[in-house]
Protein backbone atom coordinates (compact mmCIF):
# COMPACT_ATOMS: atom_id res chain seq x y z
CA UNK A 1 0.00 0.00 0.00
CA UNK A 2 1.24 3.44 -0.74
CA UNK A 3 1.94 5.96 1.80
CA UNK A 4 1.01 9.03 1.16
CA UNK A 5 2.71 11.19 3.82
CA UNK A 6 5.89 10.67 1.93
CA UNK A 7 7.32 14.45 1.39
CA UNK A 8 9.64 15.34 -1.81
CA UNK A 9 10.21 17.77 -3.85
CA UNK A 10 10.81 17.60 -7.89
CA UNK A 11 13.75 19.36 -8.90
CA UNK A 12 13.19 19.15 -12.38
CA UNK A 13 11.46 16.90 -15.42
CA UNK A 14 12.01 13.31 -14.04
CA UNK A 15 14.03 14.37 -11.14
CA UNK A 16 13.05 14.25 -7.49
CA UNK A 17 14.83 14.91 -3.60
CA UNK A 18 14.22 13.54 -0.47
CA UNK A 19 15.35 15.50 2.46
CA UNK A 20 16.36 13.36 5.41
CA UNK A 21 16.95 16.09 8.76
CA UNK A 22 20.02 17.87 6.90
CA UNK A 23 20.94 15.76 3.53
CA UNK A 24 19.12 15.36 0.52
CA UNK A 25 18.64 11.94 -1.66
CA UNK A 26 17.77 12.05 -5.38
CA UNK A 27 16.06 10.04 -7.84
CA UNK A 28 16.38 10.14 -11.34
CA UNK A 29 13.86 8.49 -13.81
CA UNK A 30 15.86 7.49 -16.97
CA UNK A 31 14.57 9.07 -20.08
CA UNK A 32 16.52 7.78 -23.15
CA UNK A 33 15.36 3.84 -21.77
CA UNK A 34 12.42 2.68 -19.91
CA UNK A 35 13.80 -0.50 -19.86
CA UNK A 36 16.23 1.25 -17.13
CA UNK A 37 13.74 2.75 -15.16
CA UNK A 38 15.47 5.05 -12.35
CA UNK A 39 18.30 5.54 -9.99
CA UNK A 40 18.91 6.33 -7.06
CA UNK A 41 21.80 9.58 -6.09
CA UNK A 42 23.13 8.99 -2.39
CA UNK A 43 21.57 7.00 0.22
CA UNK A 44 21.36 10.05 3.15
CA UNK A 45 21.63 8.91 6.81
CA UNK A 46 21.30 5.94 8.34
CA UNK A 47 17.81 4.58 9.32
CA UNK A 48 16.12 6.57 5.80
CA UNK A 49 16.04 3.36 4.03
CA UNK A 50 12.29 2.88 4.62
CA UNK A 51 11.86 6.63 4.02
CA UNK A 52 13.73 5.96 1.08
CA UNK A 53 11.89 2.85 -0.18
CA UNK A 54 8.33 4.89 0.33
CA UNK A 55 9.48 7.34 -1.84
CA UNK A 56 10.59 4.96 -4.61
CA UNK A 57 7.23 3.50 -4.25
CA UNK A 58 5.01 6.42 -4.51
CA UNK A 59 6.88 7.69 -7.59
CA UNK A 60 7.14 3.98 -9.31
CA UNK A 61 5.38 1.41 -7.98
CA UNK A 62 4.87 -0.70 -5.38
CA UNK A 63 7.85 -3.16 -5.11
CA UNK A 64 9.79 -1.19 -7.44
CA UNK A 65 13.55 -0.89 -6.83
CA UNK A 66 16.59 1.22 -8.96
CA UNK A 67 18.55 -0.24 -11.65
CA UNK A 68 21.43 0.95 -9.74
CA UNK A 69 22.56 3.77 -6.96
CA UNK A 70 25.32 6.36 -7.75
CA UNK A 71 27.11 7.53 -4.72
CA UNK A 72 28.48 11.20 -5.05
CA UNK A 73 31.08 10.38 -2.12
CA UNK A 74 31.30 8.10 0.88
CA UNK A 75 30.32 10.04 3.22
CA UNK A 76 28.22 9.12 6.23
CA UNK A 77 25.77 11.29 5.55
CA UNK A 78 25.52 10.88 1.89
CA UNK A 79 25.96 6.77 2.64
CA UNK A 80 24.66 6.25 5.62
CA UNK A 81 21.67 3.71 4.55
CA UNK A 82 23.69 1.89 1.27
CA UNK A 83 24.15 -1.49 3.50
CA UNK A 84 20.76 -1.31 4.75
CA UNK A 85 19.25 -0.65 0.82
CA UNK A 86 20.71 -3.09 0.04
CA UNK A 87 19.60 -6.15 1.85
CA UNK A 88 15.69 -4.72 -0.11
CA UNK A 89 17.84 -4.25 -3.30
CA UNK A 90 20.22 -6.17 -4.86
CA UNK A 91 21.48 -3.29 -7.57
CA UNK A 92 24.87 -1.88 -8.46
CA UNK A 93 26.25 0.84 -6.82
CA UNK A 94 28.38 3.15 -8.89
CA UNK A 95 31.29 5.32 -6.95
CA UNK A 96 34.24 6.95 -8.33
CA UNK A 97 37.65 4.85 -8.76
CA UNK A 98 39.05 7.16 -5.80
CA UNK A 99 36.16 6.74 -3.45
CA UNK A 100 36.35 3.23 -3.80
CA UNK A 101 38.69 2.50 -0.81
CA UNK A 102 36.62 4.09 1.67
CA UNK A 103 33.65 2.07 0.15
CA UNK A 104 35.56 -0.98 0.32
CA UNK A 105 36.72 -1.05 3.95
CA UNK A 106 40.57 -0.71 2.73
CA UNK A 107 40.70 3.09 3.78
CA UNK A 108 39.16 5.49 6.73
CA UNK A 109 38.34 9.21 5.62
CA UNK A 110 40.57 11.92 6.99
CA UNK A 111 39.06 13.08 10.71
CA UNK A 112 37.46 15.98 10.32
CA UNK A 113 38.47 19.45 11.14
CA UNK A 114 36.53 20.95 13.86
CA UNK A 115 38.49 24.03 14.04
CA UNK A 116 37.82 25.17 10.85
CA UNK A 117 34.94 27.57 11.62
CA UNK A 118 31.65 28.94 10.46
CA UNK A 119 29.30 27.28 13.04
CA UNK A 120 28.40 24.92 15.55
CA UNK A 121 28.47 21.42 13.31
CA UNK A 122 32.29 22.26 12.50
CA UNK A 123 32.51 23.24 16.50
CA UNK A 124 30.95 19.24 16.74
CA UNK A 125 32.51 17.54 13.93
CA UNK A 126 34.75 15.54 15.75
CA UNK A 127 31.93 13.47 16.71
CA UNK A 128 30.82 12.82 13.45
CA UNK A 129 31.81 9.34 11.71
CA UNK A 130 34.59 8.99 9.15
CA UNK A 131 35.12 4.97 9.26
CA UNK A 132 35.21 3.13 5.87
CA UNK A 133 32.46 0.74 5.03
CA UNK A 134 32.35 -2.54 2.50
CA UNK A 135 30.22 -2.99 0.05
CA UNK A 136 32.56 -4.80 -2.31
CA UNK A 137 29.96 -6.93 -3.81
CA UNK A 138 27.97 -4.28 -5.37
CA UNK A 139 30.68 -1.55 -5.96
CA UNK A 140 30.89 -1.05 -10.02
CA UNK A 141 33.91 1.45 -10.43
CA UNK A 142 32.17 4.71 -12.29
CA UNK A 143 34.55 4.75 -15.89
CA UNK A 144 35.51 8.34 -16.36
CA UNK A 145 34.91 8.73 -20.24
CA UNK A 146 31.49 6.43 -20.52
CA UNK A 147 30.01 7.39 -17.51
CA UNK A 148 27.23 5.48 -15.80
CA UNK A 149 25.10 3.41 -17.95
CA UNK A 150 22.34 3.69 -16.25
CA UNK A 151 22.26 7.04 -16.51
CA UNK A 152 23.54 7.42 -20.44
CA UNK A 153 22.20 11.61 -20.92
CA UNK A 154 24.22 12.01 -17.66
CA UNK A 155 28.00 13.45 -17.42
CA UNK A 156 29.66 12.62 -14.67
CA UNK A 157 31.98 14.98 -13.78
CA UNK A 158 34.88 14.71 -11.29
CA UNK A 159 34.21 17.13 -8.55
CA UNK A 160 37.19 16.06 -5.96
CA UNK A 161 38.36 18.56 -2.57
CA UNK A 162 35.63 17.49 -0.33
CA UNK A 163 36.73 14.23 -0.72
CA UNK A 164 39.40 12.35 -3.32
CA UNK A 165 36.38 10.40 -5.59
CA UNK A 166 33.76 13.01 -5.05
CA UNK A 167 31.38 13.44 -8.38
CA UNK A 168 28.64 15.67 -9.72
CA UNK A 169 25.82 14.88 -12.23
CA UNK A 170 24.95 17.19 -14.83
CA UNK A 171 22.01 17.13 -17.30
CA UNK A 172 22.88 19.07 -20.70
CA UNK A 173 19.86 19.07 -21.93
CA UNK A 174 17.98 21.12 -19.45
CA UNK A 175 21.50 22.12 -17.56
CA UNK A 176 20.54 19.86 -14.35
CA UNK A 177 23.38 19.75 -11.79
CA UNK A 178 23.25 17.28 -9.01
CA UNK A 179 26.56 18.53 -7.24
CA UNK A 180 26.50 16.46 -4.06
CA UNK A 181 29.31 18.51 -1.41
CA UNK A 182 31.12 20.24 -3.97
CA UNK A 183 29.09 23.11 -3.27
CA UNK A 184 26.20 23.89 -1.05
CA UNK A 185 22.64 25.91 -0.80
CA UNK A 186 22.98 26.65 2.69
CA UNK A 187 25.52 27.16 5.05
CA UNK A 188 26.39 23.62 6.63
CA UNK A 189 28.86 24.75 9.42
CA UNK A 190 25.77 26.32 10.90
CA UNK A 191 23.37 24.18 12.67
CA UNK A 192 20.41 27.15 12.22
CA UNK A 193 20.90 27.34 8.56
CA UNK A 194 21.65 23.32 8.06
CA UNK A 195 18.51 22.46 10.08
CA UNK A 196 15.90 25.06 8.79
CA UNK A 197 17.85 24.82 5.02
CA UNK A 198 18.11 28.48 4.77
CA UNK A 199 19.05 29.22 1.15
CA UNK A 200 23.03 30.49 1.20
CA UNK A 201 25.25 29.59 -1.66
CA UNK A 202 28.14 28.16 -0.24
CA UNK A 203 31.24 25.54 -0.71
CA UNK A 204 31.37 22.82 0.46
CA UNK A 205 31.07 21.74 4.39
CA UNK A 206 34.41 23.25 5.72
CA UNK A 207 35.17 20.56 8.79
CA UNK A 208 34.85 17.53 6.01
CA UNK A 209 36.96 19.20 3.33
CA UNK A 210 40.73 18.19 2.94
CA UNK A 211 41.60 19.84 -0.05
CA UNK A 212 40.82 23.12 -0.54
CA UNK A 213 42.97 23.90 -3.46
CA UNK A 214 41.04 20.89 -5.35
CA UNK A 215 37.89 22.13 -4.14
CA UNK A 216 38.36 25.10 -5.77
CA UNK A 217 38.43 24.33 -8.64
CA UNK A 218 35.90 21.49 -8.62
CA UNK A 219 33.64 24.51 -7.84
CA UNK A 220 34.95 26.80 -11.10
CA UNK A 221 34.48 23.60 -13.45
CA UNK A 222 30.64 23.30 -12.37
CA UNK A 223 30.88 27.29 -12.78
CA UNK A 224 31.63 27.10 -16.41
CA UNK A 225 28.57 24.69 -17.02
CA UNK A 226 26.40 27.49 -16.56
CA UNK A 227 23.69 25.40 -14.72
CA UNK A 228 20.19 26.88 -14.63
CA UNK A 229 19.17 24.31 -12.09
CA UNK A 230 21.36 22.93 -8.73
CA UNK A 231 20.69 19.95 -6.88
CA UNK A 232 22.79 19.85 -3.40
CA UNK A 233 24.10 17.22 -0.49
CA UNK A 234 22.37 19.84 1.49
CA UNK A 235 20.02 22.64 1.52
CA UNK A 236 17.00 24.26 -0.88
CA UNK A 237 17.32 23.54 -5.00
CA UNK A 238 18.31 27.10 -6.73
CA UNK A 239 17.61 27.99 -10.54
CA UNK A 240 18.11 30.49 -12.50
CA UNK A 241 19.61 33.74 -12.46
CA UNK A 242 20.01 33.44 -8.83
CA UNK A 243 21.57 29.92 -9.23
CA UNK A 244 24.15 31.73 -11.78
CA UNK A 245 25.09 34.65 -10.59
CA UNK A 246 25.48 33.17 -7.08
CA UNK A 247 27.52 30.35 -8.28
CA UNK A 248 29.40 32.67 -10.22
CA UNK A 249 30.66 35.24 -7.40
CA UNK A 250 31.60 31.89 -5.54
CA UNK A 251 33.60 30.49 -8.36
CA UNK A 252 35.50 34.07 -8.25
CA UNK A 253 36.33 34.26 -4.79
CA UNK A 254 36.13 30.90 -3.75
CA UNK A 255 39.43 31.35 -1.46
CA UNK A 256 38.06 34.01 0.64
CA UNK A 257 34.30 33.22 0.86
CA UNK A 258 34.91 29.13 1.22
CA UNK A 259 38.04 28.97 2.88
CA UNK A 260 38.34 28.57 6.48
CA UNK A 261 40.85 31.28 7.81
CA UNK A 262 42.43 27.92 9.70
CA UNK A 263 42.12 24.94 10.23
CA UNK A 264 44.17 21.49 9.72
CA UNK A 265 43.71 20.85 5.86
CA UNK A 266 44.44 25.03 5.42
CA UNK A 267 47.66 24.97 3.16
CA UNK A 268 48.41 21.40 3.64
CA UNK A 269 45.80 19.05 1.78
CA UNK A 270 45.33 15.08 2.52
CA UNK A 271 46.99 13.03 0.23
CA UNK A 272 45.26 10.27 -0.91
CA UNK A 273 45.24 7.63 -3.80
CA UNK A 274 43.37 4.92 -5.30
CA UNK A 275 44.43 2.52 -2.07
CA UNK A 276 43.05 5.22 0.19
CA UNK A 277 44.51 7.97 2.13
CA UNK A 278 48.29 8.31 2.00
CA UNK A 279 49.05 11.24 4.56
CA UNK A 280 47.25 13.81 6.77
CA UNK A 281 48.35 16.88 7.70
CA UNK A 282 49.33 17.27 11.79
CA UNK A 283 47.40 20.02 13.70
CA UNK A 284 48.11 21.56 17.04
CA UNK A 285 45.09 21.34 19.43
CA UNK A 286 43.75 25.16 20.01
CA UNK A 287 41.59 26.65 22.34
CA UNK A 288 38.67 26.49 19.56
CA UNK A 289 39.58 22.69 19.25
CA UNK A 290 39.58 22.13 23.08
CA UNK A 291 36.69 23.95 23.19
CA UNK A 292 34.96 21.77 20.47
CA UNK A 293 36.25 18.94 22.66
CA UNK A 294 34.27 19.82 25.44
CA UNK A 295 31.24 20.44 24.15
CA UNK A 296 31.07 17.37 22.14
CA UNK A 297 32.08 15.52 25.41
CA UNK A 298 29.23 17.08 27.52
CA UNK A 299 26.78 16.29 24.77
CA UNK A 300 27.62 12.95 24.64
CA UNK A 301 27.36 12.78 28.66
CA UNK A 302 24.37 14.31 28.33
CA UNK A 303 22.64 11.39 25.98
CA UNK A 304 24.20 8.69 28.11
CA UNK A 305 22.69 9.82 31.02
CA UNK A 306 19.33 10.25 29.27
CA UNK A 307 19.33 6.92 28.24
CA UNK A 308 20.53 5.41 31.42
CA UNK A 309 17.75 7.46 32.87
CA UNK A 310 15.25 5.75 30.61
CA UNK A 311 16.60 2.46 31.14
CA UNK A 312 15.67 3.09 34.92
CA UNK A 313 12.08 4.63 34.38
Amino acid sequence: MLNNNVKYFQVAQGVWGMRQLFVNVYMIANRRNAGKGWVLVDTGLIGSAKKIIAMAETLFGLGTRPSAIVLTHGHADHAGSLKQLLKYWNVPVYAHPLELPYLTGKSDYPPTDPNAGGGFMSFISSAFPTKAIDVSKNIREIDPYDGIPELPEWKVIHTPGHTPGHISLFFPLNATLIAGDAFTTTQPESAFYLLTYAKKLSGPPRYFTTDWIAAGKSVRKLAALHPRIAATGHGPVMRGNELQTELSFLANRFESIAVPEKGRYVGHAAVSDERGVRYIPPYQITINLKAALAVTAAIASFLIVRKVSKSWA
